[in-house]
């Protein structure tokens, strides 16, 4: 279990626009399979996966999980960064971007974070090239 969440972490690629859009393509595909296996019916775009795409983002470009209670997002190299920017969840919400850095510290949420980080991890692997 990691001691920090929101804590600075090292990154496996550069972050560029290039690679933000790679990710963004790859991870909605990802969430597809997660509805798939959840019998869920297919998304239409990132509305939900905001932990998800926030850990994923973080272990390959780095950085800082940002957030509260409604939404989390990414710090890289001092820019916010959000693959669910445009997800209609989000853009119902009226301050995504508001950060409370003591929601890193409620427990409910850091077994959240605990239980999404196996597949996240898998998936910043595949990602990158280090898995198949």
């Amino acid at each position: 279990m990691r001691a920090d969440w929101a804590a600075p972490q090292p990154g496996l690629l550069p972050y560029t626009y290039a690679n933000f859009a790679r990710a963004k393509v790859f991870l909605f595909g990802k969430w597809c399979e997660v509805a798939a296996d959840r019998h869920q019916a297919q998304p239409a775009d990132l509305s939900g996966a905001c932990k998800y795409g926030s850990l994923f983002m973080q272990g390959v470009f780095g950085g800082e999980l940002r957030g509260h209670y409604e939404h989390q997002y990414n710090f890289i190299a001092g820019r916010l960064v959000d693959l669910s920017h445009d997800a209609a969840d989000v853009g119902r919400m009226r301050q995504p971007y508001r950060h409370e850095p003591e929601y890193f510290a409620v427990p409910e949420l850091q077994a959240a974070l605990e239980r999404c980080l196996l597949r996240t991890d898998a998936w910043a692997a595949e990602f990158v090239g280090l898995r198949n």
